[in-house]
């Protein structure tokens, strides 16, 4: 009877999680719909922008082409939705806290808002990397290999998928300092150790590049080399976090012992 009772009462809270979480992606969702709608009507505006390092690198009397005939009317409108998935990332990270918040601890809560607002700040600084510091040298680069007599002018939804993954690829690399804190936060490493695994973390981050990145040399590089320095950026961060918090409990257990 007992077991029965404690099925009965969970079961509601069960259910109210479930709606919570439904009207979270919903909310969610309609955020998105919101700035999609905006951005829809300047769909071709924000995709000449981002076909702007490759338009420049291309030599004179070269365009862009579409193999499908609706290539040039839907693919703008799938940039302008990934726009607005970027643009609305925040709110969607926020709903995501405000969903799991209620089971957090108080010193948990304190460390996920700094987490969420760096997150969000190093994957938009990630994605502002690629388009203006690696987009014009690989586009060169590329656009500069051809062979004799071959005209370089790649399909618009080719593009597309070719530049989203290169967001997705440098937006996640710079997510390295936060995790560098948080393994150091929650007790799975610590920064001397973090430090005596340097070289294989170097080795790491241009295995990640050849991974997450074309077959070219620049565009590894151009990837492994802000790992690796936002590594030591997050190993700074992580040593100086560990030291205060190592002068906190000195400074409690003053208090006590004075007490």
């Amino acid at each position: 009877m007992a077991g029965t009772k404690g099925f009965k009462a969970s079961a509601p809270s069960f259910v109210s999680h479930l709606l919570e979480l439904r009207d979270r992606l919903l909310r969610a969702l309609a955020a998105v719909l919101v700035v999609f709608v905006i951005a829809a009507p300047f769909a071709n505006d924000l995709y000449e922008f981002l076909a702007a390092p490759l338009m420049s690198a291309l030599p004179e009397g070269n365009s862009m082409i579409s193999t499908q005939p609706h290539g040039p009317f839907f693919v703008p409108f799938k940039f302008a939705f990934a726009f607005a998935v970027a643009v609305a990332m925040p709110y969607l990270l926020y709903q995501l806290w405000s969903f799991v918040a209620p089971g957090l601890y108080s010193h948990e809560k304190k460390l996920a808002v700094p987490i969420l607002f760096s997150s969000s700040l190093l994957f938009y600084c990630g994605i502002l990397f690629a388009y203006f510091a690696v987009f014009p040298i690989i586009f060169a680069f590329f656009a500069g290999s051809a062979p004799e007599g071959v005209s370089v002018m790649t399909d618009i939804n080719m593009y597309l998928s070719f530049v989203l993954k290169l967001f997705f690829a440098f937006g996640l690399a710079f997510e390295v300092p936060v995790a560098t804190v948080l393994l150091v936060k929650v007790g799975a490493t610590t920064p001397e150790s973090l430090a005596r695994k340097r070289p294989y973390i170097i080795v790491g981050a241009f295995a990640v590049g050849m991974l997450m990145t074309p077959p070219d040399i620049f565009s590894q590089t151009m990837l492994a080399i802000p790992v690796w320095i936002l590594f030591e950026l997050g190993l700074y961060f992580a040593r100086l976090i560990t030291r205060r918090s190592e002068e906190k409990d000195v400074a409690d257990q003053d208090i006590e012992d004075g007490l």
